[in-house]
């Protein structure tokens, strides 16, 4: 398997360090294409059967999939190698990263007249909903600080996200190249992005925020789609809004990062023409996506657009598909996960103040010919072809 993409920022693997990240890949991959699809024919010809006798009727919801599944070995057998495999890949990347952190510091510093800027916010508080929880098994999750000017927490998260991505491809990921033009973190923000312009395509915006940028891989794609926009980037963690800032330096792209909480930003109302978010929502807590939805609304100008892009809700998948996609909240360190999932977006957005005839909710889907995007639908017939959902509204 390919490196990744290795910009200037990118923390550099010497070989043995290389051949495990290779290692846990390939250990992920097959997990993907052998291991995990053995769990829903031990539902189908075990679990089931035994369910129907016991109860008259099929299970309802993930919930009583769950408990049904957590009992079968062969679920406990793939749950457990699951969670190995996470917590081996944080260790890997961790140890890489470690290892030339002192450099990576020195290199994130600007030595010249940046392009953009960064705003790092001394007595910025955390919000508990990521503080008191290592998001995605990562050891101290993606804020947490361990020297000054420290941007280890963005480097493991740029290293490391390459890999758990390219796993979830099963056997394609070996096909899959992650280059400055298609970067594989960049999936989300090129998906949002198509879907805006799909939507609107005389959209032509001086100004847009990505709200919880992580290290800003979407956000750069929107300096790329949008040629003289003025981008801001958002995020609660300091390591990787260090880092973020340097690798878009690096990569010429100019973007405005700033630590701020997206339930509380300091810009003047009606101030952006788009707002986004990428794997924001999972993130946080139902109380404070509801505030960043309102506060997306008061930050918007009339007839500006926001889009939020987000792992599949359980929205449209049968309770057996649902309960494998619900396997971070209960295992992974994503204890919002599971809230997310059981929301409409719509009456979300609507909740926060949106019009819900300028509301939409669409499944973002990979095509012959490029993205497709399909109307979210109650509707199970197609459990598991949707992997994304793109969500948001028009402010009146």
């Amino acid at each position: 398997m390919q490196a990744p993409y290795a910009h200037p920022m990118m923390p550099r693997a010497l070989h043995d360090e290389h051949a495990r990240e290779n290692f846990v890949l390939d250990l992920k991959i097959h997990m993907e294409d052998h291991v995990y699809p053995g769990d829903e024919l031990v539902y189908e010809r075990q679990a089931l059967p035994k369910f129907k006798r016991e109860h008259g009727r099929a299970p309802q919801d993930r919930h009583e999939v769950r408990k049904l599944m957590e009992a079968e070995p062969y679920t406990q057998m793939w749950s457990a190698l699951a969670r190995t495999i996470q917590e081996m890949l944080w260790d890997d990347i961790g140890s890489c990263v470690e290892r030339q952190l002192p450099e990576l510091i020195e290199k994130a510093k600007d030595k010249d007249k940046p392009l953009g800027s960064l705003r790092i916010d001394p007595s910025f508080v955390v919000p508990r909903y990521n503080d008191a929880v290592h998001l995605h098994c990562v050891p101290g999750g993606y804020h947490e600080q361990v020297t000054k000017d420290d941007v280890m927490a963005g480097a493991v998260y740029e290293r490391g996200a390459y890999y758990y991505v390219a796993g979830l491809m099963g056997s394609k990921a070996h096909k899959a190249k992650d280059t400055a033009e298609t970067p594989f973190m960049g999936a989300q923000g090129r998906g949002t992005i198509g879907y805006l312009k799909h939507r609107r395509p005389e959209l032509r915006p001086k100004r847009i925020l990505d709200i919880g940028c992580t290290t800003g891989n979407s956000t750069l794609c929107y300096v790329d789609a949008f040629p003289g926009a003025e981008i801001h980037a958002v995020d609660i963690a300091a390591p990787c809004l260090r880092y973020g800032h340097a690798k878009a330096e690096a990569l010429g792209k100019k973007v405005h990062y700033s630590q701020q909480s997206g339930e509380k930003l300091d810009f003047e109302d009606a101030y952006f023409d788009v707002v986004v978010s990428h794997g924001l929502m999972h993130e946080t807590s139902y109380k404070a996506t509801r505030n960043i939805l309102r506060e997306v609304k008061r930050v918007l100008k009339p007839g500006g657009i926001s889009a939020h892009a987000d792992p599949q809700f359980s929205i449209g998948l049968n309770p057996y598909h649902s309960f494998m996609h619900d396997w971070d909240t209960h295992y992974n360190a994503e204890p919002f996960w599971g809230t997310l999932h059981d929301r409409h977006p719509v009456e979300w957005l609507a909740e926060a103040g949106f019009d819900r005839n300028r509301s939409f909710a669409v499944w973002l889907m990979r095509g012959a010919n490029g993205p497709e995007y399909q109307p979210v639908s109650e509707s199970t017939e197609h459990s598991r072809l949707f992997r994304g959902i793109i969500f948001g509204a028009e402010k009146a």
